[in-house]
């Protein structure tokens, strides 16, 4: 059963209550480390549990250590070793033996227990949870209690190994701290709405594959990738669907990693990667001189908007035969790489800038080349400040391979939304009409239009929203006649009030200079004789 949001707002304040000076940007990493290691020894106790057969994994170990780490390692591709257990933490903390190497030994104990083919998925996991930070305390004492208030914390919660419970806890904290980490929060999260959008329109009609590959370029959270895959089929069918992924920042990188586990996902179905995705191709790609890159049913990614990137020498980049993106702004960088990962039947989405719609220069020569040649199939205006990293608005843009038509279908959801604080989301009722339009695909009054091609290269190939869906709504007209009798109204209601004011004036008893200049004053605004 999933969690409650009465619950999650307890966590989230009692959360807020351990945090002390720690920033939520930098509080996140510690929490998550906490969360994602007990959520892995639990994982491990309960196999044991299992296969031991009523004896104890301090016995088994201590007979033959290197043969009981190759035991756990097989079967989970990592390996804690005993008393490195969260419930070993929990022991000690009750019995008053706790200290923070306690932690940190089994963090060093954990990287060195990963199993080879397992690399990727766990090596590094905790090396944001700097345990020797002054944030955490002054000394070596209160460092070990603030540790000790977040293990009893995640004790607390009591929320088993169920991945739905963990996964979505998991996803309803990045939400929080995002909302509360600024600026920084664009670096790791798409808010789900958005993610449910491009996530039902990638898998409209192809639910029911037995084996699904999704390719995230600039993963953040790995959100996205979660989103889509939940709306298959085999959504939790070891090695149904495989999840490959790219991040540039390495603390996000890590949350990516966490994400996808907490959520259920095995290690061998997950193939994420911490590098710069423009720079590299990646995955396969160039090998040796050949070109070979692996393609993916779905496509999706939410990248950093307009950002600077170095396009020097990528003319003979297989990715942009479309033309090469200006180096200050990479968005259609990101684009062509995603669009050149994409099977030939496959599917793909994309958050972007306004801008990309209707910028000149070599923007607008890829723009025509992916138009003439059938890519872009719709493009969806969302909302202002949707996103808790910008108050620009976007678009979602759709594209395909190898599509038998060449119009685009336009949306104008720009205005269906739900105002809040300081942000707008974006209603089931919302999210539900663009999905309907996506998949209508035809003309809807003042929201969606399907421009053919001859219109599009009228418009010289520019793309902005407002050329082709017509949102414009005209003002009733107005009565003459009503409106004059309506300002004689007025002016007869001042008068009238002007004259009583006037009265009250003249009935007034000055006792003050002050008093009477300000009386005078008044009368000079009335222009009172």
């Amino acid at each position: 059963m999933a969690l409650t949001a009465d619950k999650e707002a307890l966590i989230w304040k009692t959360l807020n209550e351990t945090r002390g000076k720690i920033e939520p940007s930098e509080y996140k990493n510690y929490i998550f480390g906490v969360m994602f290691y007990k959520f892995l020894s639990e994982k491990a106790q309960n196999w044991l549990n299992e296969v031991l057969r009523g004896e104890t994994w301090a016995d088994v170990w201590q007979q033959n250590p290197e043969k009981s780490a190759g035991f756990m390692q097989r079967t989970l591709g990592y390996v804690i070793q005993p008393g490195d257990m969260f419930s070993d933490w929990k022991t000690a903390i009750n019995e008053d033996k706790f200290n923070i190497m306690m932690v940190s030994d089994a963090l060093v104990h954990f990287d060195q227990g990963v199993s080879p083919d397992a690399k990727d998925n766990f090596a590094g996991i905790f090396t944001d949870m700097d345990l020797t930070s002054s944030r955490l305390g002054a000394n070596a004492q209160t460092r070990t209690a603030t540790l000790m208030a977040w293990i009893n914390l995640m004790d607390k919660m009591e929320l088993g190994e169920e991945a739905d419970i963990l996964g979505d806890l998991y996803e309803y904290l990045i939400s929080m701290f995002a909302a509360n980490s600024g600026a920084k929060a664009g670096e790791f999260y798409t808010p789900h709405q958005v993610s449910d959008i491009m996530a039902r329109i990638l898998t409209a009609g192809r639910e029911n594959l037995e084996e699904y590959s999704l390719y995230d370029p600039t993963m953040g959270s790995g959100s996205l990738l979660l989103t889509t895959a939940s709306h298959m089929k085999n959504a939790g069918v070891r090695g149904a669907i495989k999840y490959y992924g790219q991040e540039l920042i390495t603390t996000t990188y890590n949350l990516a990693r966490m994400n996808l586990m907490m959520h259920g996902v095995e290690y061998n179905d997950i193939n994420l990667r911490n590098a710069d995705t423009l720079n590299g191709d990646w995955p396969d790609g160039l090998v040796q001189g050949v070109d070979n890159p692996r393609m993916f049913d779905a496509v999706m990614a939410n990248p950093p908007y307009s950002q600077k990137w170095d396009n020097t020498n990528r003319e003979d980049d297989p990715r942009f035969k479309f033309g090469v993106a200006p180096k200050s702004k990479a968005d259609y960088a990101f684009l062509l790489h995603s669009l050149y990962h994409l099977k030939s039947d496959g599917r793909m989405a994309i958050v972007l800038p306004h801008g990309v719609l209707f910028r000149g220069a070599a923007e607008e020569r890829i723009r025509k080349e992916l138009l003439e040649n059938r890519h872009i199939v719709a493009i969806i205006g969302l909302p202002e400040k949707i996103f808790t990293n910008t108050g620009i608005p976007t678009i979602i843009m759709v594209l395909e391979k190898n599509r038998a038509t060449d119009d685009v279908l336009f949306i104008d959801a720009s205005k269906g939304y739900e105002k809040q604080k300081n942000s707008n989301k974006l209603r089931e009722e919302d999210i539900n009409k663009i999905v309907q339009a996506y998949l209508a695909h035809h003309d809807i009054d003042k929201y969606a239009h399907v421009a053919t091609m001859d219109e599009i290269r009228e418009n010289d190939y520019n793309l902005n929203i407002p050329r082709y869906v017509d949102t414009f709504e005209e003002e009733e007209p107005v009565d003459s006649a009503e409106l004059l009798d309506s300002m004689k109204a007025l002016s007869k209601e001042e008068n009238r009030l002007t004259t009583d004011l006037k009265e009250m004036m003249s009935d007034l008893v000055v006792t003050h200079q002050e008093d009477q200049q300000i009386l005078d004053e008044l009368r000079e605004v009335l222009d009172y004789e």
